[in-house]
């Protein structure tokens, strides 16, 4: 049981690794869209309708997509009053209490998000602005990145477990602990 739990962790983070420093060059083409909307409106005189959108629709999937490495990397914010002064025990203990509360509004974004994709690809939504473009690709965009994120944050409850537990699966099981 506990293998199994071990090597659930192992693919997660390794999946979210992949997909999240995939995304990390998502800034990158963000900025070359932005770029080149300046370039056509001020060199070419020739502005573009679809940039701005296109760029924002680029962070959308920027941030989306790297939730579940950012959850890795333990890059969200907390309040660290209390918390820096806590054993790492005592950490496990209300981080792994805690994820409760973020794996039901990750939840509950996902039942809105599944929702409105399914609306979005049912009716041909589209976005009202003069490029118009359909809506159900940064949609379908959100819900993979909402899933990848509560996987990432059950594996984190996993190991937030096993070392409130006292098991430390990294000498334990290897190289699993991000």
């Amino acid at each position: 049981m506990f293998k199994a739990l071990v090597t659930y962790t192992k693919y997660v983070d390794a999946l979210n690794r992949l997909v999240g420093k995939f995304a990390m060059y998502l800034m990158f083409v963000m900025m070359f869209i932005l770029l080149y909307a300046s370039f056509s409106r001020s060199l070419l005189n020739s502005p573009v309708v679809w940039a701005v959108e296109l760029a924002q629709f680029t962070m959308a999937a920027y941030y989306l997509l790297g939730g579940g490495y950012s959850v890795i990397l333990r890059g969200h914010v907390r309040m660290d009053v209390l918390y820096s002064t806590w054993t790492p025990k005592t950490r496990a203990i209300i981080d792994a209490f805690t994820s409760f509360f973020l794996l039901f509004y990750l939840g509950m974004l996902l039942y809105g998000g599944i929702s409105s994709t399914a609306y979005s690809l049912e009716y041909g939504q589209k976005n009202y602005s003069a490029w118009a473009p359909p809506l159900s690709p940064i949609k379908i965009i959100m819900v993979v990145g909402i899933v990848l994120m509560v996987l990432q944050c059950v594996s984190r409850l996993i190991k937030d477990i096993s070392k409130a537990m006292g098991v430390d699966m990294l000498k334990t099981y290897g190289d699993v602990m991000p």
